[in-house]
Protein backbone atom coordinates (compact mmCIF):
# COMPACT_ATOMS: atom_id res chain seq x y z
CA UNK A 1 0.00 0.00 0.00
CA UNK A 2 1.45 3.41 -0.62
CA UNK A 3 1.03 6.85 1.13
CA UNK A 4 -1.34 5.34 3.70
CA UNK A 5 -3.31 6.82 6.01
CA UNK A 6 -5.22 5.57 9.12
CA UNK A 7 -8.85 7.04 9.96
CA UNK A 8 -10.24 6.29 13.12
CA UNK A 9 -13.96 6.66 13.28
CA UNK A 10 -14.16 6.41 9.32
CA UNK A 11 -17.54 5.47 9.18
CA UNK A 12 -19.11 8.55 9.48
CA UNK A 13 -19.21 12.46 9.61
CA UNK A 14 -15.91 14.09 9.28
CA UNK A 15 -13.61 10.56 9.50
CA UNK A 16 -15.82 9.20 6.42
CA UNK A 17 -15.50 12.62 4.23
CA UNK A 18 -11.80 12.47 5.08
CA UNK A 19 -11.57 9.05 3.62
CA UNK A 20 -12.86 9.90 0.78
CA UNK A 21 -10.27 12.98 0.13
CA UNK A 22 -7.48 10.93 0.88
CA UNK A 23 -8.52 8.59 -1.96
CA UNK A 24 -9.18 11.56 -4.41
CA UNK A 25 -5.46 11.91 -3.88
CA UNK A 26 -4.46 8.45 -4.90
CA UNK A 27 -3.90 7.34 -1.16
CA UNK A 28 -4.31 4.11 0.42
CA UNK A 29 -6.77 3.54 3.24
CA UNK A 30 -7.54 1.86 6.20
CA UNK A 31 -10.90 2.68 7.52
CA UNK A 32 -11.45 1.66 11.32
CA UNK A 33 -15.14 1.68 13.10
CA UNK A 34 -17.10 -0.57 14.66
CA UNK A 35 -20.06 -1.00 12.00
CA UNK A 36 -18.98 -3.20 9.24
CA UNK A 37 -21.61 -3.30 7.60
CA UNK A 38 -20.75 0.87 6.91
CA UNK A 39 -16.90 0.65 6.65
CA UNK A 40 -17.84 -1.94 3.46
CA UNK A 41 -20.57 0.55 1.98
CA UNK A 42 -17.56 3.53 2.40
CA UNK A 43 -14.62 0.83 0.71
CA UNK A 44 -17.16 0.03 -2.25
CA UNK A 45 -18.03 3.80 -2.84
CA UNK A 46 -14.69 4.80 -2.81
CA UNK A 47 -13.19 1.93 -4.63
CA UNK A 48 -15.75 3.21 -8.10
CA UNK A 49 -14.02 6.29 -8.40
CA UNK A 50 -10.38 5.51 -7.23
CA UNK A 51 -7.92 2.87 -8.12
CA UNK A 52 -6.73 2.74 -4.55
CA UNK A 53 -6.57 0.31 -1.60
CA UNK A 54 -8.88 0.02 0.88
CA UNK A 55 -8.54 -1.97 4.11
CA UNK A 56 -11.19 -2.34 6.76
CA UNK A 57 -10.67 -3.35 10.71
CA UNK A 58 -13.94 -3.87 12.18
CA UNK A 59 -12.85 -2.74 15.90
CA UNK A 60 -14.27 -1.07 18.99
CA UNK A 61 -11.68 1.38 19.85
CA UNK A 62 -12.81 2.03 23.78
CA UNK A 63 -11.99 -1.66 24.45
CA UNK A 64 -8.64 -2.11 26.08
CA UNK A 65 -5.69 -2.95 24.01
CA UNK A 66 -7.99 -2.32 20.50
CA UNK A 67 -5.17 0.07 19.26
CA UNK A 68 -2.56 -2.50 19.73
CA UNK A 69 -4.66 -4.88 18.13
CA UNK A 70 -4.94 -3.12 14.68
CA UNK A 71 -1.31 -2.33 14.94
CA UNK A 72 -0.53 -5.60 15.29
CA UNK A 73 -3.00 -6.37 11.80
CA UNK A 74 -1.43 -3.82 10.10
CA UNK A 75 2.44 -4.91 11.19
CA UNK A 76 1.15 -8.80 10.23
CA UNK A 77 0.03 -7.38 6.37
CA UNK A 78 3.51 -5.37 6.24
CA UNK A 79 0.93 -2.01 5.91
CA UNK A 80 2.90 1.39 7.10
CA UNK A 81 0.83 4.22 8.15
CA UNK A 82 1.99 7.62 6.73
CA UNK A 83 -0.80 9.77 7.80
CA UNK A 84 -2.27 8.69 11.05
CA UNK A 85 -6.20 10.13 11.58
CA UNK A 86 -7.32 10.08 15.35
CA UNK A 87 -10.83 10.76 14.54
CA UNK A 88 -13.40 8.24 16.41
CA UNK A 89 -15.23 10.22 19.55
CA UNK A 90 -18.01 10.94 20.74
CA UNK A 91 -20.00 12.94 23.63
CA UNK A 92 -22.62 13.23 26.28
CA UNK A 93 -25.40 15.79 26.85
CA UNK A 94 -26.56 16.23 30.97
CA UNK A 95 -25.16 17.41 34.29
CA UNK A 96 -22.48 15.30 35.83
CA UNK A 97 -24.44 13.89 38.92
CA UNK A 98 -26.91 12.35 36.14
CA UNK A 99 -25.27 11.15 33.71
CA UNK A 100 -24.23 7.62 32.85
CA UNK A 101 -20.69 6.72 34.68
CA UNK A 102 -20.29 3.52 32.02
CA UNK A 103 -20.75 5.67 28.71
CA UNK A 104 -18.33 8.50 30.62
CA UNK A 105 -15.75 6.02 30.93
CA UNK A 106 -16.35 4.48 27.37
CA UNK A 107 -15.78 8.19 26.23
CA UNK A 108 -12.92 8.80 27.99
CA UNK A 109 -11.34 5.72 26.89
CA UNK A 110 -11.82 6.23 23.52
CA UNK A 111 -11.84 10.17 23.12
CA UNK A 112 -7.79 10.04 24.88
CA UNK A 113 -6.56 6.50 26.20
CA UNK A 114 -7.14 5.39 22.06
CA UNK A 115 -5.86 8.26 20.40
CA UNK A 116 -3.13 8.63 22.64
CA UNK A 117 -2.71 4.83 22.02
CA UNK A 118 -2.50 4.88 18.10
CA UNK A 119 -0.51 7.48 18.68
CA UNK A 120 2.31 6.36 20.56
CA UNK A 121 2.35 2.93 18.64
CA UNK A 122 2.58 4.96 15.08
CA UNK A 123 4.79 7.38 15.86
CA UNK A 124 7.54 5.29 16.22
CA UNK A 125 7.78 3.79 12.84
CA UNK A 126 7.14 7.27 11.47
CA UNK A 127 10.08 8.79 13.37
CA UNK A 128 12.43 5.79 11.84
CA UNK A 129 11.34 6.15 8.42
CA UNK A 130 11.64 10.38 8.84
CA UNK A 131 8.53 11.31 7.49
CA UNK A 132 4.62 10.92 9.08
CA UNK A 133 1.58 13.23 9.54
CA UNK A 134 -0.64 12.98 12.79
CA UNK A 135 -4.07 14.07 12.52
CA UNK A 136 -5.85 14.35 15.74
CA UNK A 137 -9.93 15.74 16.00
CA UNK A 138 -10.40 17.59 19.01
CA UNK A 139 -12.95 20.42 19.23
CA UNK A 140 -13.27 24.12 20.03
CA UNK A 141 -15.03 22.73 23.33
CA UNK A 142 -10.94 22.44 24.13
CA UNK A 143 -10.34 25.89 24.84
CA UNK A 144 -12.72 26.03 27.79
CA UNK A 145 -14.77 24.23 30.35
CA UNK A 146 -17.90 22.97 29.56
CA UNK A 147 -21.02 22.74 31.47
CA UNK A 148 -23.88 19.97 30.86
CA UNK A 149 -20.84 18.29 28.77
CA UNK A 150 -18.20 18.84 31.27
CA UNK A 151 -16.15 15.01 30.28
CA UNK A 152 -16.48 15.97 26.43
CA UNK A 153 -14.90 19.00 26.56
CA UNK A 154 -12.10 18.50 28.98
CA UNK A 155 -11.89 15.23 26.78
CA UNK A 156 -11.03 17.25 23.78
CA UNK A 157 -8.90 19.77 26.30
CA UNK A 158 -6.70 16.51 26.65
CA UNK A 159 -6.43 15.85 22.78
CA UNK A 160 -5.45 19.47 22.21
CA UNK A 161 -2.85 19.64 24.71
CA UNK A 162 -1.35 16.61 24.43
CA UNK A 163 -0.71 16.82 20.81
CA UNK A 164 0.73 20.40 20.81
CA UNK A 165 3.20 19.20 23.17
CA UNK A 166 4.28 16.19 21.20
CA UNK A 167 4.35 18.30 18.00
CA UNK A 168 7.02 20.55 19.83
CA UNK A 169 8.88 17.20 20.80
CA UNK A 170 9.24 15.73 17.06
CA UNK A 171 10.28 19.12 15.16
CA UNK A 172 13.23 18.09 13.16
CA UNK A 173 12.50 14.58 12.83
CA UNK A 174 10.39 14.63 9.73
CA UNK A 175 6.85 14.38 11.49
CA UNK A 176 3.81 17.23 12.04
CA UNK A 177 1.25 16.21 14.42
CA UNK A 178 -1.94 18.58 14.26
CA UNK A 179 -4.86 19.53 15.31
CA UNK A 180 -8.09 19.93 14.21
CA UNK A 181 -10.65 21.87 16.07
CA UNK A 182 -14.08 22.12 14.48
CA UNK A 183 -16.91 24.32 15.98
CA UNK A 184 -20.51 22.58 15.86
CA UNK A 185 -20.73 20.89 12.77
CA UNK A 186 -23.02 18.43 10.39
CA UNK A 187 -22.88 14.68 11.61
CA UNK A 188 -23.42 11.99 13.72
CA UNK A 189 -22.31 13.51 16.63
CA UNK A 190 -25.39 16.38 17.20
CA UNK A 191 -27.85 13.44 17.67
CA UNK A 192 -25.70 10.75 19.40
CA UNK A 193 -24.38 13.49 22.00
CA UNK A 194 -28.55 14.62 22.18
CA UNK A 195 -27.52 17.99 21.54
CA UNK A 196 -30.01 19.08 18.93
CA UNK A 197 -32.16 20.66 21.04
CA UNK A 198 -29.18 22.76 22.51
CA UNK A 199 -28.52 26.73 22.22
CA UNK A 200 -25.79 26.24 20.55
CA UNK A 201 -27.14 23.75 18.08
CA UNK A 202 -30.15 26.06 17.07
CA UNK A 203 -28.92 29.13 16.96
CA UNK A 204 -25.63 28.54 15.04
CA UNK A 205 -25.01 27.67 11.08
CA UNK A 206 -23.22 24.52 11.26
CA UNK A 207 -20.71 23.83 9.05
CA UNK A 208 -20.47 20.36 6.75
CA UNK A 209 -18.47 17.48 7.64
CA UNK A 210 -17.25 17.51 4.18
CA UNK A 211 -16.50 21.60 4.49
CA UNK A 212 -14.30 20.84 7.98
CA UNK A 213 -12.87 17.52 6.44
CA UNK A 214 -11.14 19.64 3.60
CA UNK A 215 -9.83 22.07 5.74
CA UNK A 216 -8.35 19.74 8.03
CA UNK A 217 -6.49 17.32 5.43
CA UNK A 218 -5.08 20.92 3.76
CA UNK A 219 -3.67 21.89 7.68
CA UNK A 220 -2.55 18.26 7.99
CA UNK A 221 -0.40 18.77 4.70
CA UNK A 222 0.71 21.75 5.92
CA UNK A 223 2.07 20.57 8.78
CA UNK A 224 -0.27 23.15 11.22
CA UNK A 225 -0.35 22.50 14.87
CA UNK A 226 -3.77 23.67 16.10
CA UNK A 227 -6.37 24.05 12.85
CA UNK A 228 -9.13 26.15 13.81
CA UNK A 229 -12.64 25.69 11.04
CA UNK A 230 -14.23 28.76 10.60
CA UNK A 231 -13.54 32.56 11.25
CA UNK A 232 -16.27 32.90 14.74
CA UNK A 233 -14.82 29.75 15.56
CA UNK A 234 -11.16 30.99 15.91
CA UNK A 235 -12.53 34.20 17.51
CA UNK A 236 -14.00 32.49 19.93
CA UNK A 237 -11.22 30.09 20.73
CA UNK A 238 -8.86 32.68 21.56
CA UNK A 239 -10.92 35.31 23.07
CA UNK A 240 -10.97 33.22 26.05
CA UNK A 241 -7.33 34.05 26.54
CA UNK A 242 -9.02 37.61 27.56
CA UNK A 243 -12.05 36.57 29.52
CA UNK A 244 -12.09 35.89 33.20
CA UNK A 245 -12.75 31.95 33.32
CA UNK A 246 -15.36 32.06 35.30
CA UNK A 247 -17.67 34.41 33.01
CA UNK A 248 -16.36 31.97 29.98
CA UNK A 249 -17.67 29.16 31.83
CA UNK A 250 -21.36 31.16 32.68
CA UNK A 251 -21.71 32.00 29.06
CA UNK A 252 -20.92 27.65 27.67
CA UNK A 253 -23.57 26.67 30.41
CA UNK A 254 -26.04 29.53 28.46
CA UNK A 255 -25.20 28.44 24.90
CA UNK A 256 -25.23 24.20 26.08
CA UNK A 257 -28.84 24.77 27.48
CA UNK A 258 -32.12 23.50 26.23
CA UNK A 259 -33.88 26.32 24.07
Amino acid sequence: MKNTALITGASSGIGYELAKIHASENGDLVLVARSENKLLALKEEILKINPVKVEIIVKDLSKDNAAQEVYDILKEKSIDVNYLVNNAGFGDYGFFHETNWEKEAQMIDLNMKALTHFTKLFVKDMINRGEGKILNVASTAAFQPGPLMAIYYATKHYVLAFSEAIANELKGTGVTVSTLCPGPTESGFVDAASLSESKLFQRMTLATSKEVAEYGYKKMLKGKTVAIHGVMNRIMANSSRFVPRNLITGIVRKMQERA
